[in-house]
């Protein structure tokens, strides 16, 4: 097969470049479908022109990319793209700044595999088990091993070598707009954000977001959580004084019926990816939330907080959007990070507030400064402008999509004791135990609030008592594993009826998952 691609040999832009962008098109549009092979790097080069070297760099980008597959002694392949990031319009790295050209050229070749020479920079927060001499299933670490650490040092070096002073001044409160005008762009290609860099505000992580958020919707607030929940955000929440109400949810999220029998003006949800039980809202669910918040509560407006956790890594299915894509009366506060989809160090995130509340921001923290260097800001900028983000992001998807099927596998066995829930998406998911209770001691148990610790025959101290239980023989064996009362709101009920754990896997490499969950006490042997 010939591809008949049409090079412009008078454009400024590369040739394996313009080859990149047809192929990549191709594929997109369904023109190149799965599974169809594509000429040799050799034939290609001969049909075309030009030196195979050329052909070879664009197929290696695309290989990178996860749009083709290079199969030794056969060829090269079209890959399935379903769970690929939306094509975008335009590459963006044709705004790239004077001088990086020459850096994107230089990286691309060194951003498949780290030479063995590069000094590494210590990542052991992010993989704790090698640390502890234990098998560490922690649901919040992340794999750094396939960190592009040379293109990010390259990026460095460039930004660096080119004497700009402006990244040592003060910036931009609401961070720089180039990066905000990236991070605008990406989002829309994404998760179908619909905004403006003008709304969007960048923060050192998403806990100096929240508390900025504080200034910005005052202190008079009742704010709506799940739980379990992401109880960092709880705590700050609690420290800012908010009353914070637990409402249930289901399999399809929040239930929106129970939140409006409250009084709450905000509401914190994780649409994407529920952390820590992994539910993604449905459809209608999303909608049912966004009316809620499109009627006032006592003359007070109310806003939905979409934290979009874990949105990159989705195994099954196709991609859902956010819920801000979906919101067309500005109700939805929308935050997210780059520390898990990058790393944790990567100290960068960002909020996305409405129109109507962009005049209240300023007033109200127009003497703030941005809590991110700029330094770091322009290396994050080049690092999605240039295409290395989406690269990095397909790459990741597939390794850890790798791990979830592994360890998905590893645990069938023993589905007639336990339940795996929380699958199909994020890094981790939830182990429960098929304990049966009777609907009287349910009923009788998860009505209302209490006292806190539960006594010592009760449902849920049973539940902890188990959970801890399966902690510490895990430990014993060599393992590490999370119960899920440990996520829960302090001082309420446990909103579950079984002992649950929580079984991350992404730090973990493949022969540890399956050397870990092999030796699990009484789950898989």
């Amino acid at each position: 097969m010939d591809l008949n691609i049409q090079l412009n040999l008078s454009e400024k832009e590369h040739l394996y470049l313009q080859i990149y962008d047809y192929i990549r098109s191709e594929i997109r549009s369904g023109s190149l479908t799965a599974g169809e092979r594509l000429p040799s790097t050799r034939s290609l080069a001969s049909y075309l022109n030009i030196s195979r070297s050329t052909t070879q760099l664009a197929y290696d980008m695309l290989a990178e990319e996860g749009y083709i597959e290079l199969r030794r002694g056969s060829g090269a392949y079209v890959c399935e793209i379903a769970d690929l990031l939306p094509p975008e319009n335009s590459r963006p790295a044709a705004a790239v700044s004077s001088g990086s050209g020459q850096l994107r050229a230089a990286a691309l070749s060194s951003a498949t595999c780290l030479p063995p020479a590069v000094e590494l920079p210590d990542v052991s927060a992010s993989q704790p088990a090698k640390e502890s001499g234990l098998i560490d299933f922690s649901p919040r670490s992340i794999d750094m091993r396939s960190f592009p650490y040379a293109t990010w040092r390259r990026i460095v070096r460039g930004i660096m070598a080119y004497g700009n002073a402006d990244v040592f001044t003060r910036g931009d409160p609401q961070g720089d707009l180039p990066l905000r005008r990236t991070i605008a762009h990406h989002l829309h290609l994404s998760r179908g954000v619909q905004c403006s860099p003008q709304q969007i505000v960048i923060g050192a992580g998403n806990d100096y977001l929240l508390m900025l958020l504080r200034q910005i919707l005052g202190d008079s607030r009742k704010i709506a959580m799940e739980n379990p929940t992401y109880l960092r955000a709880y705590h700050i929440f609690h420290s800012m004084e908010y009353e914070v109400v637990t409402v249930p949810m289901d399999s399809a999220g929040i239930d929106v019926r129970a939140l409006s029998q409250t009084d709450c003006t905000l509401a914190y949800v994780m649409p994407a990816h529920q952390y820590p039980c992994g539910i993604r809202m449905s459809y209608p669910r999303r909608t049912e939330l966004l009316q809620w918040a499109q009627s006032e509560r006592g003359g007070q407006e109310r806003y939905i907080l979409e934290d979009d956790y874990d949105s990159e890594f989705k195994y099954t299915g196709r991609p859902v959007k956010s819920l801000q894509s979906l919101d067309s009366k500005g109700n939805v506060i929308y935050i997210g990070t780059f520390s898990k989809s990058i790393a944790p160090a990567i100290r960068i995130s960002f909020m996305i507030l409405p129109v109507r509340l962009l005049s209240r921001y300023h007033e109200t923290c127009r003497y703030l400064s941005s809590t991110v260097s700029r330094i770091d800001q322009s290396i994050l900028d080049e690092f999605i402008r240039d295409g290395f983000y989406e690269r990095y992001l397909n790459r990741m998807r597939k390794i850890y999509k790798a791990k979830h099927d592994l360890a998905l596998s590893l645990l069938a066995p023993c589905r007639s004791r336990f339940a795996v829930l929380g699958s199909g998406a994020g890094l981790h998911v939830l182990l429960r135990e098929r304990t049966m209770l009777s609907g009287d001691e349910t009923q009788k148990e998860s009505a209302g609030r209490r006292d806190w610790p539960p006594g010592q025959n009760s449902r849920e101290s049973r539940i902890i008592d188990r959970e801890r239980e399966l902690c510490r023989e895990a430990a014993a064996a060599g393992i590490r594993i999370y119960p899920l009362y440990e996520q829960c709101i302090p001082g309420l009920p446990l909103p579950y009826d079984a002992p649950t754990w929580m079984i991350g896997y992404a730090a973990l490499t493949e022969d540890e998952i399956r050397d870990g969950l092999r030796r699990l006490p009484g789950v898989c042997r």
